[in-house]
This record gives structure tokens, C-alpha cells and sequence, in this order.
């Protein structure tokens, strides 16, 4: 159990300032190699999977009045108290949580070549970006490809998105399309021209689900490398679903034939 907190009270602290660039820049986890936790959500998940933060940040009301923050913040490598102030200027929300952490960003995989897939072909809204990881760990998917071009999955907004869901999926980033060649289970993609409909032939088990960017769709290049196109059925009426709709919409479908 970690002992006394470390207080700091100055904004020029080295800590400080390091945390405030990983909380409000979303390329910073890649220079720092570390990424930013913020709040007690994230904290209890990553911590909830055997992950743990080398350093817990707790404002010292939180420390003094919250009971339960404090016991997450011992179970961190070190814990840093300060003021209210301080952490507002470290993060990069409206309304700063009482608690955050630093981890170091996990060490960098390989593909696995036989696992349930999604791949994100330059996928750009890091709102999107972690509303998918949510749904591919939900549904049972333990590994989620991002080509370059694709927000950076480790980004703060992406964090907050995907609530946790990063701690239980296998995740590589910055591939080319040319990567895709590693793996062995069938690629799928969807398009609103495709002939056949979801749900009316059988979906291969595992595969790679195909995700690509918000405007464009899939790229070429990877639609060339897909065994199978499908559309979503929408008796509604619409041109399209939001790109993380239409996951979770294919992931659960995908769920239902294993």
C-alpha cells in the first residue's frame, strides 16, 4: 500500500507540467510514453484488469472527503495530492474529476493473426474511435487494428470514450495497409452498395471487421483485401449509419453466430 501523498502546489512542477501536456495533447502519450487516466472510472478499470498506474493525482479535498478515491489512489504506484486549482490546469475537461493517473503506455504488440478483429481504416473522431473499442470489447472482440490516419488510440478523448474498454483489448496502431497481410482470419467490411445484406448470409468465425473513415468509406487498397461486403438493412430510410453505430451494429451480429 502507498504511503504519505506527495503534495505539490506549484504550476512549474516538472509532474505538473508533463501531466498537463498528456491530459490536453493527444499526441503526447507517444513522446512521454505514458497516457493520462482521467478520472476515477478509468483509474478502477485499468486497475480492475491488474493494471497499475505508476502515479495516482488526487485533489486534497478529494483525499480528505472521499474515502474511496483515496483507497483507489494507494493502490497506484505513488500518489501526488493537489490543489483544486492544480488539477484544473492539468486537465483538459470543463469540469476536472478529483482524481487521475499516469500509466505507462503498454508495451507495443504484434498482430495476432487468428484473433476477432476490427479494423479501423483512418477512422478521425476520437469520440467514434472509442465508442468502437467499448463495443468490441462488449461483444467479445479482443483486437482492434488502426491504420495510419487513424485517431490516436491512446489519446485522452479516445480514453474517456472508450471508458475502460482499452484495458481488455489487444491494440496496434500506426499499420499500413500492406500489414493487413498478417492477419489470417477473412476480412469484412460493410457498404450501403453491397448486394448482400447483414443477417442474410453467414458470417465467417473469426474475422476482421472493416471500419473505415467517417466521409469516405473504406480505401481501396483494403476493400481489395476483404472477402466479404455487406450492407446494414435501414427500413428507416437513411443514406448511412455513424460510423460506431454501424459497429456495435456488426459486432453484435457477429456475437450471435459464434
Amino acid at each position: 500500500m502507498t504511503g504519505q501523498p506527495l503534495d505539490i502546489r506549484s504550476r512549474d512542477n516538472p509532474l505538473v507540467v508533463a501531466l498537463k501536456k498528456l491530459a490536453q495533447d493527444s499526441a503526447g502519450y507517444r513522446r512521454q510514453q505514458a497516457v493520462w487516466l482521467e478520472g476515477d472510472h478509468l483509474l478502477a478499470a485499468a486497475l480492475q484488469r491488474g493494471v497499475e498506474p505508476d502515479t495516482a493525482v488526487i485533489t486534497e479535498s478529494a483525499w480528505e472527503q472521499r474515502p474511496d478515491l483515496r483507497a483507489l489512489a494507494r493502490r497506484c504506484g505513488r500518489v501526488v495530492r493537489l490543489p483544486e486549482a492544480l488539477m484544473a490546469a492539468i486537465s483538459g475537461l470543463p469540469s476536472p474529476p478529483p482524481i487521475g493517473a499516469r500509466l505507462a503506455l503498454p508495451a507495443a504488440v504484434r498482430i495476432d493473426p487468428a484473433a476477432a478483429t476490427v479494423v479501423l481504416d483512418r477512422l478521425q473522431d476520437a469520440g467514434n474511435v472509442g465508442s468502437i473499442l467499448r463495443s468490441a470489447a462488449a461483444f467479445g472482440v479482443g483486437q482492434v487494428l488502426a491504420l495510419k490516419g487513424t485517431a490516436a488510440l491512446w489519446s485522452p478523448k479516445v480514453l474517456r470514450a472508450g471508458m475502460g474498454a482499452h484495458f481488455g483489448l489487444r491494440l496496434v496502431e500506426g499499420l499500413s495497409v500492406d500489414d493487413l497481410a498478417a492477419l489470417q482470419v477473412p476480412l469484412v467490411a460493410t457498404s450501403s452498395h453491397a448486394g448482400a445484406a447483414l443477417g442474410s448470409v453467414p458470417l465467417p468465425r473469426p474475422c476482421a471487421w472493416v471500419l473505415g473513415h467517417e466521409g469516405q468509406g473504406v480505401q481501396p487498397g483494403v476493400t481489395a483485401r476483404c472477402a466479404l461486403t455487406l450492407r446494414i438493412p435501414q427500413p428507416g430510410g437513411e443514406e448511412s449509419l455513424n460510423v460506431a453505430a454501424a459497429a456495435a451494429v456488426c459486432l453484435y451480429e457477429s456475437s450471435l453466430s459464434r
